[in-house]
């Protein structure tokens, strides 16, 4: 072997062994829960491995956001292929957006919003679903932002575009399908499904735009994901011992499935995140199509107690 090749050689050993050492930068950590406050994030806020995720309609972030935030919203991540609106999108979908949008797979990302994590616990929950587990959401979203005087910015973040990869994963984490729903509600096993609409739209009185009746599931049982929120406040999520109250009283079996279901997965989006994150469920999922699926089928029960008012 010649000089010049081994030359060559210890170029080539240099390089991956470079490339690897930084694809195994430590990863940020906030902890044991994927809920942070305003005083964690800016710890950590000048770190290249963070991006801000700003999930509100592109009028709210043009009017003022978090410094260096990335506006993302539902619509970004929906896949558009089915009948019904709300469906999750494809995990090439989300690769191509993140690429796009210059996120990086090891990247931490911080999500807020406008609605008490609500609509931002649907990015928390696709991501999860995926397997990247990188992703935490604000505690109070925008408003705690403002609360703690910190300034908002109209400045659009320039970040180069990535290959952007979502783990290797089987299956989809805190996800249930409708036919599998089906089957778990013939099976033996016990399954405890909650309703995290309005009591309006879990009696079948009021029917929200892109579903086809008013109703619920049949033997779902009502929670108003609100309830777990400082809505009208702070947006703040409640106290650990008040949600364990609060969820307390539904006297959920140890061992039981529990699947959550809203209009079309939003809501319950984020009361999957209260069970699993907050209170330390294991066996909690969360029916994507939700009531704007299921409603679409006239083969699939369902249960309503009112004459329907269809919402425009």
């Amino acid at each position: 072997m010649t000089w010049k090749n081994s030359a060559y050689l210890l170029l080539l050993f240099c390089f991956f062994s470079c490339k690897n050492e930084k694809d195994k930068t430590p990863l940020i950590s906030f902890g044991e829960s994927d809920l942070i406050t305003v005083a964690q994030l800016l710890e950590h806020k000048a770190s290249p491995q963070l991006k801000i995720i700003d999930f509100r309609k592109k009028t709210n972030y043009l009017e003022g956001h978090i410094p260096n935030a990335i506006q993302i919203w539902r619509s970004d991540i929906e896949d558009t292929s089915f009948p019904y609106k709300g469906m999750m999108a494809s995990r090439t979908q989300i690769e191509q957006l993140f690429s796009k949008l210059g996120i990086k797979s090891r990247d931490t990302l911080v999500i807020y919003d406008d609605m008490a994590s609500c609509d931002a616990a649907r990015l928390w929950w696709v991501l999860k679903c995926y397997g990247f587990d990188q992703v935490t959401l604000l505690d109070g979203g925008i408003k705690a932002w403002l609360a703690a005087n910190e300034p908002l910015s109209k400045t659009h973040p320039n970040y180069e575009k990535t290959a952007f990869k979502l783990p290797l994963t089987r299956g989809l984490k805190y996800h249930i399908d409708r036919q599998n729903l089906s089957n778990l509600l013939k099976d033996s096993l016990p399954v405890f499904v909650l309703d995290t609409r309005t009591s309006d739209e879990y009696s079948g009185k009021r029917q929200k735009p892109g579903a086809t009746k008013g109703g619920r599931i049949p033997n779902s049982e009502l929670f108003d994901w609100s309830q777990a929120v400082d809505l009208n406040g702070s947006q703040k999520f409640k106290s650990i011992p008040e949600l364990k109250t609060l969820y307390g009283k539904l006297n959920i079996q140890e061992d039981a499935n529990i699947i959550t279901y809203c209009h079309s997965g939003v809501r319950s989006a984020h009361t999957t995140f209260v069970l699993t994150e907050l209170l330390g469920y294991e066996n909690v999922r969360n029916y994507d199509g939700s009531w704007s699926e299921w409603s679409h089928f006239d083969e699939m029960p369902f249960e309503k107690d009112s004459i329907t008012v269809i919402l425009h």
